[in-house]
């Protein structure tokens, strides 16, 4: 309930502060400031063709695609990074390196790779998380307390039953917190994919709000990619750091 009051509060303060700088003071153009009556109205107009479900639809298909491929592609880097010293030593180095540079600087590759589609979208999704994921496999197995392995090898755990029973369920907490960074990287790499193509999506749906200067269709793109991403978090990480706090006792 608090959260309603909130949000009710917070549009009430942006409707107030559109009216005072446009209708009042005429400080701003209306077509360069956004209204929550003139977002949830440009809403409307674009359910009436199901445009806007269908862009969210897909691009939340293509977000999670290209996130599975990079959780499969991050994960195994992790873990051979963290096994053979060799790789700890030069290959983090220039992943960390990637991992600094904007999903945005892909695009040209995919789309000379790719051309403009799908899979060049993904590409850019997996390239902008992969990286994270793999650097938050590393460092949840470097945190795991040295105890736990030597309590292992002194039961005589082999190698297989050391990542069955130690490393992966101690790593657990930490590898979901990754895995939650790692879908931020996706989804924010998966609009920088979008707006450079010409498929429906919620990227491409912000690009024709810029071209029709449209600034509450843009706004109001922007807010269901907050929507999408709150509801992810809340629905799946958060519900899975839950259950896994509770089972230890911690939450």
């Amino acid at each position: 309930m608090g959260i309603i009051i909130f949000v009710v509060i917070l549009l009430a303060f942006w409707q107030g502060g559109y009216y005072l700088c446009v209708d009042i003071l005429h400080l701003c153009k209306s077509y360069s400031v956004p209204s929550p009556v003139g977002v949830v109205n440009r809403f409307i107009e674009l359910c009436e063709d199901g445009s806007i479900f269908q862009a969210t639809g897909l691009s939340l298909l293509r977000g999670i695609a290209g996130f599975a491929i990079a959780v499969l592609i991050g994960v195994a880097i992790g873990f051979l990074i963290n096994h053979f010293g060799y790789l700890q030593k030069n290959l983090k180095p220039i992943i960390l390196g990637i991992q600094t540079l904007p999903s945005v600087c892909w695009v040209p590759f995919s789309i000379l790779w790719f051309g403009l589609s799908t899979q060049a979208i993904i590409f850019v999704v997996v390239m902008g998380s992969a990286f994270s994921i793999s650097i938050s496999v590393d460092n949840a197995i470097k945190n795991i307390q040295p105890i736990y392995y030597k309590a292992a090898l002194t039961m005589g755990a082999t190698k297989r039953q050391m990542y069955s029973y130690v490393v992966f369920p101690a790593a657990l907490p930490e590898l979901i917190s990754g895995l939650k960074q790692g879908w931020s990287f996706a989804w924010r790499a998966l609009m920088a994919g979008e707006v450079m193509t010409t498929s429906i999506s919620l990227g491409q749906t912000l690009i024709m709000g810029r071209d029709l200067a449209d600034i509450n269709q843009v706004a109001l793109v922007m807010i269901i990619i907050i929507l999408v991403g709150i509801i992810i978090d809340k629905c799946i990480f958060s519900v899975m750091e839950k259950r896994v706090l509770s089972k230890r006792g911690l939450a």
